[in-house]
């Protein structure tokens, strides 16, 4: 696992993370070269492994590993490791003594229960680097609250922007809350690493998933400064003013429900478009309308918008992309999974990578998305439980055969 030719090869990483938010950081730790060790319970390995299985879940309720777990523990080793056991907790420390990070997203108070807080942490082993991924971080007056994504996505204020006038708040699909403060994280971590070069000590990183959010959201910040003090509303779903005219979602052949084109243009790309659909005589329109005022735009905004309606209409979003891009319009299509895996681009790219895994055989995952020209590292499968628990305890802890075998009869591993 470890990686001659990544940009954090001979870095080693203790995984002590659960779901998304923490292991999207340590995979991706793994996918730029770090050793990352992911520690599990003995027998039953994280429980993601068996996540969304059972009565209720349709299409992964097969008794393999699931997806969930593949998709986010690529790049990986894995060690079992009763850490309620006297055994346990002596190999944890051994392995602590000798790894350079360690990543954990617990719910509050679990590492100090199991007496690995931060203090206990620097005195092992002065040169960790400690990352903690809380829903609130480690300190505030929230900081003892339980969060997950739409927790986070509520609190960062994500949601309240999230719709149109007519739609309560909504939450985002994508994961800015778990994912996005799982990236956070590995910046903080690389941040930490590098400091530690010039003092030789380790430090605590704390990353909040409602500060993630937020950190997102400066331009909201901005718009309530901007507009003094009064809380920017969600957008009406219309035209609702001249900069918005000739842009939005447009519908696109065959009219499934995902077949739509995405066209943002600014007040100085309309021309361009107008062009590039065949509508020259709407370009000129709009050209004597902005001799008067931004505003008389407003006046063809129909016109506008049903041309370019017809337009996309007779064409597969992916056709109207690529016209448009070429043309130098920005438009995107209204990609769903399906075309996600297929996509040329990402493809292109390897965003789009198969593994094999030992149950399940050929599926698909998402790659790095951080492109270093010298830093090449293979995508590779996740774990099986306790893969390599032998090899890790022997080379990393420094635990002897007879010692192993010992906390192994214990069942401390």
């Amino acid at each position: 696992m470890l990686n001659e030719g990544g940009a954090l090869a001979g870095v080693r990483v203790l995984d002590m993370t659960d779901y998304q938010a923490g292991p999207a950081c340590t995979q991706l730790l793994g996918m730029l070269g770090a050793d990352v060790i992911k520690i599990e319970q003995p027998r039953t390995g994280n429980r993601t492994r068996t996540l969304m299985q059972g009565a209720g879940y349709l299409g992964d309720n097969t008794g393999l590993t699931s997806y969930f777990f593949l998709l986010f523990n690529a790049n990986k080793r894995s060690v079992t490791i009763n850490l309620q056991s006297e055994g346990g907790k002596e190999a944890l420390t051994a392995l602590i003594g000798n790894s350079d990070v360690l990543v954990e997203n617990f719910a509050p108070g679990v590492m100090d229960r199991l007496d690995f807080g931060w203090e206990r942490l620097h005195q092992i082993n002065r040169r960790l680097v400690y990352a903690s991924l809380k829903g609130f971080g480690s300190w505030g007056p929230y900081s003892n609250f339980k969060c997950l994504e739409g927790i986070a996505q509520a609190t960062g204020g994500a949601m309240f922007i999230c719709g149109t006038k007519d739609t309560p708040p909504l939450t985002n699909g994508a994961a800015i809350g778990d994912s996005g403060a799982g990236v956070l994280t590995v910046a903080g971590i690389v941040a930490a690493l590098f400091q530690r070069q010039r003092t030789g000590v380790g430090q605590f990183v704390d990353v909040s998933m409602q500060d993630a959010v937020l950190n997102l959201m400066r331009v909201q910040i901005r718009d309530h400064q901007r507009f003094y003090g009064k809380v920017p509303a969600r957008k009406d779903s219309g035209l609702a003013s001249p900069e918005r005219v000739g842009q939005g979602l447009f519908p696109c052949a065959p009219g499934g429900p995902n077949d739509y084109i995405n066209i943002t243009t600014h007040p100085d790309m309309r021309f361009a478009l107008l062009e590039a659909i065949g509508r020259p005589d709407l370009a000129d329109m709009v050209a004597q309308a902005m001799e008067t005022s931004e505003e008389q735009v407003l006046e063809h905004a129909d016109a506008i918008y049903d041309a370019i309606c017809e337009w996309t209409k007779q064409r597969s979003k992916h056709e109207a992309m690529r016209h448009l891009g070429a043309a130098g319009i920005p438009a995107g299509a209204v990609y769903d999974t399906a075309d996600l895996i297929a996509d040329e681009q990402l493809l292109a790219r390897d965003m789009i990578v198969k593994l094999e895994y030992p149950d399940r055989g050929e599926y698909i995952t998402v790659g790095n998305p951080l492109k270093l020209s010298n830093s090449k590292v293979p995508i590779t499968r996740p774990p099986q439980i306790g893969e390599h628990t032998i090899a890790v305890l022997t080379e990393v802890a420094g635990l002897s055969e007879s010692r192993i075998a010992e906390l192994r009869k214990e069942g401390a591993i």
